[in-house]
């Protein structure tokens, strides 16, 4: 990469002109966050030129580094670098901020504007979904590439980050930098914009601790850049920082730097308010003539200011040729794995990847936590992009790969520790699990899962929220689903998070019946890419012999007459543990002459998603008296049953006692059920 001496009074016009169009932009739409936009366009533009390992002409290359914008609010920073660069972005772009449908919306979003890794806004998230694109790009290579030599191999990548004061005081970071840290993470470069500024003030007002001593004791190597004199970013000292940050391949980077938000604005400059307003267009004519540009112009760019940032595509086109000689080279050298990079890349599943997926007989109950783990392992035995872990909770969650080896730096001395392990450990870490398994999902070629208790899926929400909003193929394995747990008492029994999970558009509930529900629920979610929470019971739940039942592939449309009668008088709904509840109802309602169908509802997403005849099949409007039953809060049931169904429900919080004695106190009991059918008949 070139070294400072390469900086040019050209590179200092391209970067005056960011500044000014950041402010532009702003000012013309009257809202956003033109202050750290404009300090940090010398950072943006000497990353993007001298140090990013990046293919305009080809976004999606597998050979690029990642750049995440942590701090999504100053979206200009990114949208004026996918401008300069050349990745689509035009002028036009950049005057349409902020309005609707255009490409540069108030925060960058994933799928949206290309050379957008990820949507950011929410503050630590950019952080922490890095950390897990750092260890996709490790695992990646150990699947592809595992004997190369440290850095020599055609898979070997960086991560870089901007982030902000937010960022770093939100606890998710916190989390998945401590994780990071023993990772030894060493692709992962984070760039912290040190301005002691936000919305209410000085950052000082609530955050005082000495950041770069707190990322020393995560295990981080850590670089501090202090500002110029004069208020401006520092670039040569920023840029050798960059260079050393490269170079250190054991331990993740924090480049702390100094800056002044909304530099060089006269009266803007340091405050408050020019981080999330115009500045105004008498000072944004200040500050173009203290950038030495035209007061009168607005959105200026010269031509030949455009032509000189947009070398780096020939730049670029250099970089990537010589990568393609090496990746050649690697396909003959490697047909098995270049075989397998082929159908990653491909997002396809092998002939045979479901054969050993077991079949659960009747007679034996199993609890669907135990099922799941069993279908986790008969799927890595064909699947070895496929990789997860726990919060701690791996024994309890039965998320762990048999042999699979402990995902962890070869520096490690825990016993089966593996560089290139199957085993995810996160940690009691819930949010941070969230965001590292949206950066896995986010890098492309890998499907990894991460488990926690249901109830801790609060913990998790907004990277949850995240993953559904990216329409990406995350996978949340959630245990101890219900009462069910028992004795461990209502801070561990969930009550609203069906309803408060079903809530988040584009996200698959799961939530199955038996075991056999629990492998038919598995192949769905790795057929479909999009994100997915399955549910589990940590009680023995009984499986239900399907010579009586139809066959648990009904579970792929999400709900399903599991059993029916003739001239049904009403109609049972039930998803997970109360599914075999509802058989039991259908049986004492027989035996006093009442027939009523049953029917499982693993997933009312993807019940939705049918056609209207199949939705009328299972659900007649006929039959009017249709009866949900789940524990948990009614709430969203009424769009199945109607105004003149029967929720069978939970709507207060649970107790400590054990689950059969839960279950008949709350109401879920064969003759509690009875009782309300026949009264409603």
């Amino acid at each position: 990469m070139s070294s400072i001496s390469d900086w040019s009074e050209m590179d200092d016009l391209v970067v005056a002109h960011a500044r000014a169009l950041a402010a532009d932009a702003v000012q013309k739409v009257g809202n956003g966050h033109p202050g750290t936009a404009m300090s940090l366009a010398p950072v943006a533009y000497t990353l993007f030129q001298r140090h990013l390992v990046h293919d305009p002409s080809d976004p999606q290359w597998i050979g690029r580094d990642r750049f995440i914008l942590s701090c999504g609010h100053s979206s200009l920073t990114l949208y004026t670098q996918l401008f300069l660069n050349g990745y689509g972005l035009e002028m036009k772009d950049l005057q349409e901020f902020r309005t609707w449908g255009s490409l540069t919306p108030g925060h960058p979003e994933f799928g949206h504007t290309a050379g957008v890794e990820m949507t950011t806004g929410p503050l630590g998230q950019g952080v922490a979904t890095a950390v897990g694109m750092a260890m996709a790009a490790r695992y990646e290579r150990g699947l592809l590439d595992p004997q190369a030599p440290a850095g020599g191999s055609v898979f070997d990548h960086s991560i870089w980050v901007i982030c902000s004061d937010g960022d770093l005081q939100e606890g998710v970071s916190a989390e998945a930098s401590s994780l990071a840290g023993t990772q030894e993470l060493g692709s992962l470069n984070v760039i912290y914009d040190d301005n002691r500024i936000s919305i209410e003030g000085d950052t000082h007002n609530a955050f005082t601790e000495d950041v770069s001593a707190r990322y020393r004791a995560y295990g981080w190597h850590v670089i501090d850049v202090a500002a110029a004199s004069n208020g401006n970013v520092d670039i040569a000292a920023l840029d050798a920082a960059m260079v050393t940050a490269k170079k250190e391949t054991t331990k993740p980077s924090l480049i702390r730097m100094k800056s002044v938000i909304a530099w060089p604005a006269p009266k803007a400059q340091g405050t408050a308010g020019s981080h999330g307003s115009a500045l105004g267009d008498e000072e944004i004519a200040a500050t173009k003539k203290a950038l030495g540009l035209n007061p009168e112009e607005k959105f200026a760019m010269p031509a030949d200011v455009l032509a000189h940032a947009r070398l780096v595509k020939d730049r670029a086109a250099k970089v990537r040729n010589e990568w393609n000689s090496k990746f050649t080279t690697w396909q003959s050298s490697n047909p098995e794995q270049a075989k397998l990079l082929e159908r990653l890349r491909a997002k396809a599943l092998p002939a045979g990847w479901d054969s050993d997926i077991p079949t659960f007989a009747p007679g034996k109950d199993v609890a669907t936590r135990a099922a799941s783990g069993q279908v986790i392992n008969a799927i890595a035995k064909h699947l070895p992009e496929f990789w997860g872990g726990s919060s701690d909770l791996a024994g309890s969650n039965n998320t762990s790969i048999d042999g699979g080896g402990s995902f962890l730096p070869a520096s490690s001395e825990i016993k089966g520790a593996h560089p290139y392990g199957r085993i995810i450990h996160f940690g009691i870490r819930e949010h941070a699990m969230g965001s590292i398994l949206n950066g896995i999902a986010l890098h492309g070629l890998t499907r990894s899962f991460g488990g926690t208790f249901a109830v801790f899926s609060d913990y998790m929400r907004p990277a949850v929220r995240l993953a559904a909003l990216m329409n990406i193929p995350s996978t949340f394995v959630w245990t101890h689903d219900s009462i069910g747990v028992g004795e461990d008492g209502p801070t561990h029994q969930p009550i609203e998070h069906f309803a408060a999970l079903r809530a988040i558009p584009g996200l698959d509930v799961v939530r199955p019946g038996d075991a056999n529900e629990v492998a038919e629920s598995w192949k769905k979610i790795l057929t479909r890419g999009r994100a997915a929470g399955i549910l589990l019971s940590r009680q023995n739940l009984p499986v239900l012999d399907r010579t009586d039942c139809e066959p648990a592939s009904g579970t792929a449309k999400g709900a399903y007459i599991l059993k029916d009668a003739v001239n049904p008088k009403a109609i049972l709904i039930a998803t997970g543990s109360e599914v075999s509840l509802a058989i039991d109802v259908q049986s004492a309602l027989a035996s006093e002459g009442i027939a009523v169908r049953v029917v499982s509802a693993p997933c009312l997403e993807w019940f939705s998603e049918q056609d209207q005849s199949y939705k009328d099949q299972v659900l007649p409007p006929s039959i009017k008296l249709k009866v949900s039953i789940e524990v948990g809060i009614a709430q969203g049931w009424h769009q199945l049953i109607g105004d003149g169904g029967i929720a069978i429900s939970l709507e207060h919080y649970g107790a400590s006692a054990d689950a059969k004695r839960l279950f008949k106190e709350f109401g879920f009991s064969v003759e509690a059920i009875v009782t309300k059918i026949k009264a409603a008949l």
